[in-house]
Order: C-alpha cells, then structure tokens, then sequence
C-alpha cells in the first residue's frame, strides 16, 4: 500500500522532539497563546520574511480574518480562482464579499495576470490568488495589477509554504496571506491549525484582535472577533516541522521530478514549471484523457490517488445558481482530466516507480 501522504513515517522522524515539546506543554499547562505559538510565530515570520505571522485555528481562518482585518467587506468584488478548495470562496463570502472567478491558465492551473485584469470592476476591492498545489502565481505581475487599480493583494498560501517568487516567499509580497496546518499539508499540523502573514502594523494588530473575541487586553473588547487561535500542542508540531521544511519541500521537488522523468513518453501532462517561482509541489497533478482508467488501475493495487478538484467552485451546488452564466472553458477542461498522485517527504524512488509502472499499464 501506497498512500497520498505517509505521515507515519514523517512522525517517526520527529517523535522524539515532538513528544518531549508535548509533555512539558502538559507539565507547564500553559495551552491557550502559550510560548510554544509565540515562539512558532516568530520562528514563521523569520522564515517567510514577514513582519507579523499571527496563529489562528486553520488555514479557512487564515483568509478570512486577513479579508476582514484588509477592509474587505459587504458587496465588495474579490477576484479569484474557481479551480481550488471551497475555503478560499467560502472565506469571501463570510465577510460579505463576492467571488469573482476567473479562468486559469492551462498548465500551470493558477489564475493569470490577463484573466484578473479582464474583470475588474468598480466593486473589486481585493484579488485573492491560489499558489494552487505550491506553483506560485505570477505574483509580480498580479501585485503591479493590484497597485494600478487600489486593490488590495490577499495571497492564499494554503498550498505553498516554502514556495519562493524572485527570492522572496509566497505570502511576503501580498498586503496579507493565509495559510493552513492541515496535516497533509508541506507544512502540516496534528490537525487543524493556520496562520496569517503581512508586513502591515495595522493589518496586525486588527487580526490579533479578531483571532481573541475582538480583544487587546483581557474582557476588554473593540471589536466583535473569533476564537480562532492556534493550538500550543500544534505549534509544538509545527516548530519541529518548521526546522525541516526546506528539507521536505526539496524531497517532494525531487520526487516530483523522477514521476516527471519517468512519464514523459506517455500520453498524459505532467506538471509544468513556469520557472517565475519555485513549485514545492504540494500535490503532483497531471492530465490524461484516461484519467478513471488510470485511478481504478491504482486503486486496485492500493496506491493512494485523488482528483482535486472534479467540481470547480462555479459549478458547486451552492454557488452555481448565482454563477450559472459564468463559462471558465480552461477550468472546466482541467477539472474533467486531472488527478494527483502520492506525493510527500517519505515517497521512495521504488514506490515512484511501482506507480508509474501501473500507470503504464494503462496509459
């Protein structure tokens, strides 16, 4: 058996430190913004060259406490991508705000420059893009958009912490980012976890408020807020994962490469790399016109597999009433074709391999 993400192995090789971190969290009681989050925190913002990382409950919190602390409100406009998880839209929806989809470019699967650019209107307040399975976007290109119109640039780095653009890390250049701790995550928790960046002093203070019912000093509150903090167990996690980031963020390019490597004579789309920025390859995603064949051939041999996403978010259930005249040709082709492979850390050159020897099968 081969799965997606074998987060057993990657345990082994960090049990030790977790576990001593968790038993003295235990000893001290100190769960709730405890030194643990204060030090991962910093820690994050020395790495990713931030001024603030502010913890928060999970990477669906991320972006939506970075929309609201940004200004962004009731019938605003935020520009973004139908071909990515539901939180990105559902985080625009709970400040009031609108998505507004756009097409994606057809292999790097990230919303564009032209595409953005085609819909901005005089309610657009705001473009939130995808580093979409840890491609950054042409975040340059985007931010030059964002300035010429006043808009404001909200990164969702859900999928690529690591990720670099011109040296510089996905969710240092936007006014705000958000990413999430999920576990299969480049950056994973124990569970649920995010945190959100900016080099903003207000934007700080404002999510460090929303994140704490609204509050600065204890049952005094300026604003109505969340409980949305970050777990101390789960920073424990993170601080020993955060140590070996580069480390696990090179495997998975390495692994991806082999995959890349091994199937370049067969007749599907591996991913591509537009070389602007530096794909950590959170998910390795490919196209093939026999894409079912290809998953019931691995399933069968159980080597974990997934399509993200089969429903682009234009055509959800809950979305698609008031999106039914919107067409995003790109992003439709590319969520009838795609799916994913294993891909993390711990993936052997022999697992690769076994995959790509039933993929042939096939393809």
């Amino acid at each position: 058996m081969i799965p997606m993400v074998n987060l057993k192995a990657q345990y082994a090789e960090i049990k030790k430190e977790v576990e001593q971190g968790l038993a003295q969290t235990i000893e001290q009681c100190t769960f709730i913004l405890g030194p643990n989050v204060q030090a991962f925190e910093q820690e994050a913002a020395d790495y990713l060259g931030v001024k603030h990382a502010i913890g928060c409950a999970s990477g669906t919190d991320a972006l939506h406490l970075a929309l609201r602390a940004a200004g962004i409100g009731e019938g605003d406009e935020v520009i973004t991508s139908a071909f990515t998880f539901i939180a990105t839209a559902e985080a625009i929806k709970y400040v009031g705000a609108n998505p507004v989809f756009v097409d994606i470019d057809a292999k790097t699967f990230n919303i564009t420059p032209e595409t953005i650019e085609a819909a901005i209107s005089e309610k657009t307040k705001a473009i939130m893009p995808v580093h979409l399975f840890g491609q950054p976007v042409d975040l340059m290109a985007i931010k030059a958009l964002c300035e010429q119109y006043g808009l404001k640039l909200i990164e969702d780095c859900a999928q690529s912490f690591g990720a670099r653009v011109n040296g510089q890390q996905t969710g240092a250049v936007g006014d705000a980012a958000g990413y999430s701790f999920f576990p299969s995550k480049n950056l994973g928790a124990f569970g649920d976890g995010g945190l959100v960046v900016t080099q903003s002093d207000e934007i700080a203070d404002m999510l460090r408020m929303l994140r704490n019912h609204g509050s600065k000093e204890r049952y005094y509150h300026d604003v109505i807020g969340y409980n949305s903090r970050l777990d101390e167990m789960q920073a424990v996690v993170l601080r020993a994962k955060l140590k070996r980031i580069d480390q696990y963020n090179q495997a998975r390019r390495k692994a991806a490469h082999l995959y890349s490597e091994l199937m370049a004579d067969l007749p599907l789309e591996t991913p591509y790399e537009d070389g602007i920025g530096e794909h950590v390859y959170h998910q390795y995603t490919l196209l093939s016109d026999n894409r079912d064949r290809i998953i019931e051939a691995l399933q069968a041999e159980q080597i974990g597999c997934a399509v993200y996403y089969p429903v682009p978010l234009h055509r959800q259930n809950v979305f698609k009433a008031d999106y039914a005249g919107v067409s995003l040709p790109v992003t439709e082709k590319v969520a009838a074709r795609c799916f994913s492979l294993p891909i993390c850390p711990m993936l052997s050159e022999e697992n690769i391999h076994d995959i790509v020897n039933v993929i042939k099968t096939v393809a």
